[in-house]
């Protein structure tokens, strides 16, 4: 038996840094969506108790340190399964991106085996399963434009985000959230109107959802990488609606509602990184 699934990368349209939790965790108010570009995941079963994973990343590990890996581990303990799994991962979306990668590639691997092995679990119990591996995994479970709460714990669906282009730029840099997190100092950090941002999607009011972007951690992974900001003036320059950080970094993202301005945008781009990319929203 076997199965595959779609692992779509994610953006953040809003995110916002609320406060340090007693537990050293940070509480945050975010608006996820879900874009177009995504790794492939192909799930077989296989006699042995154990789990085999394959990549067409040589730099990825396939030990108990890759998510997908630790994510389906999770479910044999949980349920007691002694039956064995070769995953083989196509990894589309740039690494250590903010593009939530590892955490989609370990959701889409919760949602295969689900079928897989008919366990017949929830969306919601796949997402508490996924609370378990990391922050990001939740919603990825979900993969639509949710609003996310506590440390990435709650996720609220929310009405699909307009449709328009978005123009995906990863540096050659990558950044560690861990790092990023460690260096946020409370009073210096920016704080999106996140009720604004719900506000626009619910109303499917694309020009809203563009003036109400906001992501606190921009200051500081700007601050180490300029890079960031550049790449956001030079989208603007040639004609996004908005432009972005997403998740800790370093990759940037911009907006369009038409083609023509996207693919100007995306031109524009090619030549300043290797990585660019021009994709669709999804739900």
């Amino acid at each position: 038996m076997e199965v595959t699934e779609k692992a779509p990368a994610k953006i953040n349209l809003g995110l916002d840094i609320l406060g340090k939790r007693p537990d050293g965790l940070h509480e945050l108010s975010m608006v996820m969506a879900s874009i177009d570009l995504a790794d492939r995941l192909h799930l077989e079963e296989i006699p042995e108790d154990t789990i085999i994973i394959e990549t067409n990343k040589a730099f990825l590990p396939t030990d108990k340190k890759n998510h997908v890996y630790e994510a389906l581990d999770l479910v044999k303990q949980r349920f007691g399964i002694k039956k064995g799994l070769r995953v083989k991962i196509h990894k589309e979306i740039p690494v250590a991106a903010g593009l939530g990668g590892g955490s989609t590639d370990s959701a889409a691997a919760l949602r295969a085996v689900n079928r897989l092995w008919n366990l017949g679990l929830s969306i919601e119990e796949l997402a508490s399963l996924g609370a378990e591996v990391g922050s990001d995994v939740p919603y990825c479970v979900y993969g639509q434009t949710s609003l996310v709460e506590g440390f990435g714990e709650k996720v609220t669906p929310l009405a699909p985000m307009p449709q328009c282009w978005v123009v995906v730029v990863k540096p050659r840099m990558s950044v560690s959230t861990r790092t990023i997190f460690s260096k946020i100092v409370m009073d210096e950090l920016y704080h999106p109107n996140i009720s604004a941002l719900v506000e626009a999607i619910e109303a499917g009011d694309y020009q809203k959802l563009t003036e109400n972007l906001g992501n606190s951690m921009e200051v500081v992974t700007i601050k180490k990488h300029p890079v960031i900001q550049q790449l956001k003036d030079r989208m603007l320059k040639y004609g996004a609606d908005a432009a972005m950080m997403s998740g800790s970094g370093p990759t940037v993202y911009a907006l369009c509602h038409k083609y023509s301005r996207a693919k100007h945008v995306f031109n524009a781009l090619k030549g300043f990184c290797d990585e660019v990319y021009l994709v669709r929203t999804l739900k």
